[in-house]
C-alpha cells in the first residue's frame, strides 16, 4: 500500500496538500485535488477513518467479517475470537454481510479505512465462478494485512484457515441413520453454491453407497441453509405423503425450519421421520428439546482463528496453516 509521502511525490505536491485532500480541509486547487484523488484511486489508497493524518499508525484492532451475525454458529465463533482478543488487550470490529457480496466489499473497504491489524473472514457467497473468486482475492490482498479464513473456503489463496470436517459430518449423520435401521434416507441440502454444502451432501451420498443403499433422488431436497426454505420444503414434503423415513438436515437453521414445518403439519418431531442435524443448537438445550446432531467446537474455531492471526503477526513469512475441526456425534441417548 502506498503512503501519503509517496502519493505526494507522484502528484508533485507536499504531504500537507495530500492531507488536506484526504480530510477535505483547507484550500486545494481543483486540478491538484483531482490529480491526488486519481493517484489514490489508482493505488487503492484508503485513508484511516480513525486517524486521517500524515502517518500510518499500527492499531491493535482486529476486523471480523461474518455472513450471518444472527446465526448462533457465528455468535459462538465470535465468542471464541473475543476470548483470545481480550487476553491480548486488543479490540475487535465486527461486520455482518448478510450473505451479500456487495455488503462484503463495503465491509472490506471499511476495514481498510480503519487500519485493522488483521482480519478474520468468512465469505458471503461461494465464489465458485473464477472471476468472482479472483475479485475477492484481490479485495483481501488490498487490505495488506494478515487474513484468516473461517468455515468457508476460497480456492487458491495463501491465507491461513480454520475449517470443518464437512464431508465427514454428512457421512456420520447418514451412517447414524442407517445403523438405526433406516433405508429410505433423504437430505435437505444447504446452498449448493457453497463448497461446504456440497461436501456435506457428498458425505451423505458416500455413506449410502458404502452401505449398499440406493440414492433415491426424490428424497434429495435442495435447500439454502435458511430456516424459511427448510420450513417450506418440510411442509410440502409432509403434505405430499411421500416422504423418507429419515433425513439429514444440513445446518442449524435447516433443523429449525424442519422443526417449524413438522409442527405446522401437526406431527410430533421424530415420530414419523428420524433426523440427524448438522450443528448443535444451544437454545434447544435450554428448553429441554433433545435431538441427534453432528456438532463441533465452534468457540474453539474462533479461538484457533485468532491464535493463527497472532502467530502470523509474529511470523509473517511462515508457511500457510490450515486447521480442520473434527466432527462429533451428539445423540439424545448420550443424555439418558
Amino acid at each position: 500500500m502506498v503512503t501519503i509521502g509517496q502519493i505526494a511525490k507522484m502528484a508533485g505536491v507536499s504531504k500537507s496538500t495530500v492531507s488536506r485532500v484526504i480530510n477535505n480541509n483547507g484550500y486545494v486547487h481543483e486540478e491538484t485535488r483531482c490529480k491526488v484523488e486519481e493517484i489514490m484511486e489508482q493505488y487503492h489508497y484508503r485513508p484511516s477513518a480513525s486517524a486521517q493524518n500524515l502517518s500510518r499508525r499500527e492499531t491493535n484492532t482486529i476486523g471480523v467479517i461474518v455472513p450471518e451475525l444472527d446465526n448462533t454458529f457465528f455468535g459462538e465463533v465470535l465468542s471464541g475470537v473475543a476470548e483470545v482478543i481480550d487476553r491480548n488487550n486488543m479490540t475487535m470490529i465486527v461486520c455482518n454481510t448478510n450473505n451479500d457480496a456487495k455488503k462484503e466489499r463495503e465491509a472490506l473497504e471499511m476495514m481498510e479505512q480503519q487500519r485493522v491489524r488483521g482480519v478474520i473472514f468468512t465469505a458471503a457467497v461461494g465464489y465458485s465462478d473464477a472471476e468472482a473468486a479472483k475479485s475477492i482475492r484481490l479485495h483481501l490482498k488490498h487490505l495488506n494485512v494478515p487474513v484468516v479464513l473461517v468455515d468457508r473456503e476460497i480456492e487458491n489463496v495463501q491465507w491461513d484457515g480454520v475449517y470443518y470436517e464437512n464431508f465427514e459430518s454428512g457421512y456420520l449423520a447418514a451412517e447414524y441413520l442407517i445403523r438405526h435401521g433406516n433405508r429410505r434416507i433423504g437430505i435437505i441440502t444447504g446452498d449448493m453454491e457453497l463448497k461446504h454444502a456440497r461436501e456435506r451432501y457428498r458425505g451423505y451420498v458416500q455413506a449410502l453407497e458404502d452401505y449398499n443403499i440406493p440414492l433415491d433422488k426424490k428424497y434429495v431436497y435442495y435447500g439454502d441453509f435458511t430456516l424459511d426454505t427448510s420450513y417450506m420444503i418440510t411442509r410440502k414434503m409432509i403434505q405430499s405423503c411421500a416422504y423418507p423415513e429419515a433425513l439429514v438436515l444440513s445446518n442449524n437453521r435447516t433443523t429449525l425450519g424442519f422443526i417449524k414445518g413438522v409442527n405446522a403439519c401437526g406431527q410430533e418431531f421424530g415420530s414419523e421421520i428420524q433426523v440427524v442435524g448438522i450443528d448443535h443448537i444451544p437454545v434447544l438445550d435450554m428448553i429441554g428439546f433433545s435431538y441427534d446432531c453432528v456438532t463441533r467446537d465452534t468457540k474453539g474455531m474462533g479461538r484457533r482463528a485468532m491464535e493463527l492471526l497472532l502467530d502470523r503477526f509474529q511470523e509473517p513469512e511462515r508457511e500457510k496453516k490450515i486447521y480442520v475441526v473434527p466432527c462429533i456425534m451428539k445423540t439424545h441417548e448420550d443424555e439418558l
